[in-house]
Parts: C-alpha cells; structure tokens; sequence
C-alpha cells in the first residue's frame, strides 16, 4: 500500500468521506463550514501535492524558473511564487519549502503531472531531479482562536510570522496568512498522524473545502486547470503578498512582470467578493458587468466557495475600471450580483519607479 493511500485509509477511520480522492467532509459538511469561521479546525489538504526539488544545482534551477527569490527558502521560511509562461502567464502557483536539505513545492494534485513535465524541459544538464513527492510528504492545516496555543503544547517551537517555518520531531510548521491564526503541519505519514491524533480533541475535522475558504478570505490565489495562462502574477496581487521579487534575475516572464511593475499601471487585479447565487462558481467562470457589451467578459473567477451565511465567496480577477462601478455579475451581464469586500491587505496599483542601476 503506498503512503497515500495508507494516509486517506487514516483518514477514513477519523470520518472522512472522500470524493474524486479527496476528502469531501467528515461527516457534516455543514456544521465543517460554520465551524471555519469561529474554532478551532483540522482541515484536510489531500487536495494538494508536493514536487521534491533535490540535487545540487537545486536552488539554481529554482531560482531561474520561479517568480520569488528562492535563496531566501530556509528552513525557517517558506515562499508563495509563481511560474510563469515566456509571456509572464502564470501556469501554476507554488508554497515552497526546505526541509531536509530538499526543496518542496506544494500545489493542487491536478497540476503536478503537468508542471513536472514543464520544469523538466528546463533540467538539461543541471543536477536536478524533480518527483511527485505526495507519496511521501503530506500535510494538513490547522486553525483557530486557539490554534498557536494548541501548537504550543505539542511542539518545542511554532513559526511567529506569517510564511515562517520551524521544525520539531520531524515535522515542518509553517504559519499562514489569514484572518485568524492557521498552520500548514507537514511530514511523512508516521509524524504527520501522530501530530493529528494530538491536535484532534476539541476540534472541528473539515475537509479541503474549509482550507479552500480560509485561503479565499485571507486572498490567497490558486491556480487550477480552468485559468492556467490567464494572468499576469500581479493580476493575482502577488506583489501584495511577498510572492514576487523585483530584484532578482531573470526567469520565464520576468521581462513582463517587471514592465508592469515599473512602466505600467495595473488594470486588473483580484478581487474578494460574495454571490447570492443558486448556481456554484468555479474557476474560470466568468464574470460580466452591465456596462460591457463584450462576450469575453471582465473578469474570471479564481476561485469559489459556499459561504456559511448563505450563497457563496470567491476570489476573481476583474478589470479595475468596472468593479469600481459595483455593477458586477456572475456567468453573464445579467447574472448574479457581486458584493466586493474589502481583503486583509492593500493592493498597489501604480507603478515603481526602477531603482538606478550601479
């Protein structure tokens, strides 16, 4: 039996009932999504894989591919970036990480066959080996009020910032942006279900749903199949959340990336909004306003979850000029309404000016 499946066998006597091998709820899925707002949750992330980056020119071949500045990858920090097409299109989003002097990168299951075979065209004679690591690192995330308190009691040291890692008993902790405390628990399967069966008293078991909505309100973007090559990383606001470097090297789409950083003015951006709508959202779909004609829309949706009071939240990238106007809506101009809310931090529009060279 492999450890993936050894992990959602584990995962089963705690409840869970999977759907398309991933762990749909545990139980109530009802009572999982009231619960995310307010205590304390355990929250299944069978959803995302890992790709282990190892060798020696590892940091090298990472720090030419990816969108953030992989030397400051530690042990005791972790980093959103991108990968981008030559066109600066975002083909996948990744958190990385060190841990045992490898390089992991974590993002959806679906897109991990494709953005190996993708990086791996660029190996060439690198000593770099890419794998499907979900077999053997897995992961879960935990929050709530009393989450840093929970990681208290069971590890030595717990991260204080947000993307901070520390390591003890062979597990990686890192801390998470979010409106509330959370942590990404991460380790090989006999670590990983002893830490469970410590952190489960008391807690509410969810399933990827509930990570999905946490990342949703504190504006955290995903890349799934639907919007690979469809935005620019500062589309996504990743300048905003320490998931691009503007100073350093070169790496697939650098050019345009940095061009709107320092020449242009950005004139989409994402958004956090709720629907009151009877039909669910999901990536890709399409967002309207009643001010344009065109059938291709003003926007997309990045990513989309039933809201405990009702309806559902989302995240979706939207031309600035007509979600100012408030008139926004989903699937066509006369679809249901958007209501924009305001995310946990500030995005910049306006361009840098270029630092001087020496």
């Amino acid at each position: 039996m492999t450890i993936t499946l050894k992990w959602h066998e584990f995962l089963k006597t705690q409840g869970a009932q999977f759907k398309n091998n991933t762990v749909e709820h545990f139980g109530n899925i009802d009572t999982e999504r009231n619960a995310v707002i307010s205590q304390d949750v355990l929250c299944d992330l069978t959803h995302l894989g890992f790709i282990s980056v190892s060798g020696d020119d590892a940091l090298k071949f990472l720090q030419n591919q990816l969108s953030n500045d992989i030397n400051q990858v530690s042990g005791q920090r972790s980093q959103l970036n991108a990968y981008c097409t030559a066109k600066g299109r975002a083909l996948a989003l990744f958190r990385v990480y060190r841990f045992h002097n490898d390089y992991y990168l974590q993002l959806p299951v679906e897109r991990i066959e494709a953005t190996i075979k993708r990086l791996q065209m660029f190996v060439l004679m690198s000593k770099v080996k890419l794998q499907d690591a979900t077999d053997r690192f897995l992961a879960f995330g935990l929050a709530g009020p009393n989450a840093t308190q929970r990681l208290q009691a069971m590890a030595s040291s717990i991260p204080a910032q947000d993307d901070a890692c520390s390591s003890t008993d062979n597990l990686l902790i890192t801390k998470i942006r979010g409106r509330q405390a959370r942590y990404i628990i991460a380790g090989e399967y006999e670590s990983l279900t002893a830490a469970w069966n410590t952190l489960k008293d008391n807690t509410v078991l969810c399933g990827n749903h509930g990570w999905s909505y946490l990342d949703i309100q504190a504006g955290i973007p995903q890349i799934y199949a639907e919007n690979v090559e469809e935005f620019v990383p500062q589309m996504l606001n990743l300048h905003s959340i320490d998931g691009i470097s503007f100073q350093k090297g070169c790496y697939p789409g650098q050019e345009v990336v940095a061009r709107m950083h320092y020449l242009g003015k950005l004139k989409r951006r994402m958004y956090l909004a709720h629907a009151a709508s009877g039909q669910p959202p999901r990536a890709g779909d399409l967002v309207f306003s009643a001010d344009d004609q065109s059938e291709q829309g003003i926007g997309r949706v990045v990513q989309a979850q039933p809201s405990p009071t009702g309806g559902y939240d989302l995240l979706a990238v939207l031309q600035i000029a007509y979600a100012q106007s408030g008139l926004v809506h989903l699937f066509k101009p006369d679809g249901p309404a958007l209501t924009l809310r305001e995310l946990p931090y500030a995005v910049a529009l306006e361009r840098e000016d270029k630092p001087a060279e020496t």
